[in-house]
């Protein structure tokens, strides 16, 4: 298999966290590549129509992605578990917070570096960091007790998520006021997988 990737991308890091806990990385070809909105490389086109990254070739089925398609294929293929068989809806609702900070976090990126500035709209970066402040509230105040819990896809997304905003949003100091979810975040960056894996 090829996994079709950027090094910077959270979502990205999210598969390549679950390939390192499922031991599965050596069964994967990484192939790197430079992306932006209107400018795909073609063999990432080839391989997904979207012409978003991950992408997973796969020499048996149809290239896979989305990291929740990605994720969900890989804990199926190793047997692993981070997707629970029964009652997952708590791990799916976790997982679903963690991409969506990824996806507001990305967007501000999107928004500061590939908009004209002239048209860059500042109240709109400050709308999806409140999304993001909102998520994060929410984790401190309700998911602690499942975060530490055993590890399942939630505790990847979340970590991967917190993990790009020390990486491109540091200016905005997350941590303050969400005291548990930092605690917790500073022992979950410790994991071998995440280690290895930081952008």
């Amino acid at each position: 298999m090829n996994l079709i990737m950027s090094g910077a991308s959270p979502f990205v890091r999210k598969v390549l966290v679950v390939l390192r806990e499922t031991q599965q990385l050596d069964d994967v070809e990484i192939v790197t590549v430079t992306t932006a909105p209107g400018a795909t490389p073609a063999d990432l086109a080839a391989a997904n129509p979207i012409g978003k990254i991950p992408a997973l070739v796969r020499n048996d089925g149809a290239t896979l992605y989305d990291s929740r398609v990605i994720t969900r294929f890989l804990d199926d293929r190793a047997k692993a578990g981070l997707y629970p068989a029964t009652n997952p809806w708590e791990t799916l609702t976790l997982e679903a917070t963690g991409d969506a900070i990824m996806e507001a976090a990305v967007s501000m990126v999107y928004e500061r570096r590939l908009r004209d500035e002239a048209l860059q709209s500042d109240k709109w970066v400050e709308n999806q960091w409140e999304k993001v402040s909102r998520a994060l509230n929410a984790l401190d105040s309700r998911w602690m007790g499942h975060l530490y819990g055993p590890l399942d896809i939630g505790h990847i997304a979340v970590g991967c998520a917190l993990g790009y905003l020390d990486f491109r949003h540091e200016d905005r100091n997350w941590r303050k006021g969400n005291d548990a979810l930092a605690a917790w975040a500073a022992k979950f960056a410790a994991r071998e997988s995440m280690q290895a894996t930081v952008p």
